[in-house]
C-alpha cells in the first residue's frame, strides 16, 4: 500500500490480555478513542461516532482480530474521501507489561494531505495518552 505511515509504540503496565479489551470493547474504546457500534471482531464492521451519536467519524472493516496479540482494520474519515487506510495494533508481552505498537499506513501523500496527516498524528498521541491513563487508573 502506498502513502504515508504513522508509527508509535508505548509500554503499558498491564498484560496483553488486560490491554486487548481497550482496543476492542466499545465501553473501553469510548474512554480513550470513540465508541464503536459493536465489539471489534474479525470480519466485523468498524463504525465509530462522536459523543453526539451523529454520523460516523470513522468507518471501515476489521480484517484481523487475534486476541491478545494483533488487531487490524481499515480506517476511513471524511477528509480522506473514498480512500482507505489501515490501522494495525501489535501487543507484545515484555517484562512488567506490554509493548503496544500502532502502525497507521496507506494515508494520502503530498503537500495537500499534510495537514490531515499532522492532525491524525497528534490525534493518535492524544488518544494513546488517554488509553494509558485509563489503564493505569483501572477505569472501565
Amino acid at each position: 500500500m502506498t502513502g504515508t505511515t504513522i508509527r508509535k509504540s508505548i509500554y503499558l503496565n498491564a498484560t496483553p490480555e488486560q490491554v486487548w479489551p481497550w482496543l476492542t470493547d466499545p465501553d473501553k474504546l469510548a474512554i480513550w478513542f470513540h465508541r464503536p457500534g459493536a465489539t471489534l471482531t474479525t470480519g466485523g464492521s468498524l463504525e465509530m461516532c462522536g459523543d453526539d451519536g451523529g454520523a460516523p467519524l470513522i468507518w471501515g472493516k476489521v480484517t484481523v482480530a487475534r486476541a491478545p496479540e494483533y488487531l487490524e482494520y481499515t480506517f476511513t474519515i471524511k477528509p480522506m474521501g473514498d480512500a482507505s487506510s489501515v490501522v494495525k495494533w501489535t501487543l507484545e508481552p515484555v517484562d512488567g507489561g506490554t509493548r503496544l505498537s500502532l502502525e497507521h499506513s496507506g494515508l494520502p501523500q503530498g503537500g495537500g494531505a499534510f495537514g490531515m496527516i499532522e492532525a491524525l498524528d497528534m490525534g493518535w498521541d492524544d488518544h494513546i495518552t488517554r488509553m494509558r491513563k485509563g489503564i493505569r487508573d483501572g477505569n472501565g
